[in-house]
């Protein structure tokens, strides 16, 4: 999909550099993937001590 975005010039040769990408649209994708991935570590990591998980993995496991 194509899309105009106005990316501060310093900011994307700054990441290009940084992420040794040759291309403007590579190094988006690649940035745009990794804020999503940390995102994610960080929904989850909002819900330690929230879940009770039981040690019943060996009974449920041999349970077949």
């Amino acid at each position: 999909m194509k899309t105009t975005l106005n990316i501060p010039k310093e900011l994307i040769e700054t990441a290009m550099t940084l992420s040794k990408h040759r291309t403007k649209t590579e190094t988006v994708i690649v940035a745009l993937n990794e804020y999503i991935r940390l995102k994610k570590i960080e929904k989850i990591l909002g819900h330690e001590g929230k879940l009770q998980i039981e040690n019943t993995w060996e009974r449920s496991r041999h349970a077949r």
